[in-house]
């Protein structure tokens, strides 16, 4: 297996910045669509999760008081 090189921020910068305008906003847009499809999958990720949690019956519902008074007592 290959050794990873590690690209500091800087260098990631400096690399962009030699590339051709069109292709710096092409690399732009296809990091702004990975991140909004991470943040969905993080999203999805967490429903999951509580629809589980929900079906174990770890998931109480209240108000904000009942919440309060349960960790009260």
């Amino acid at each position: 297996m290959p050794e990873q090189q590690i690209v500091t921020f800087q260098q990631a910068l400096d690399t962009v910045e030699a590339l051709p305008g069109y292709q710096q906003d092409d690399l732009v847009e296809v990091v702004r669509r990975r991140r909004l499809e991470q943040r969905r999958d993080s999203v999805a990720s967490r429903v999951r999760e509580a629809k589980e949690a929900y079906t174990r019956g770890d998931v109480s519902r209240g108000t904000v008081e009942d919440f309060m008074r349960e960790i009260v007592e």
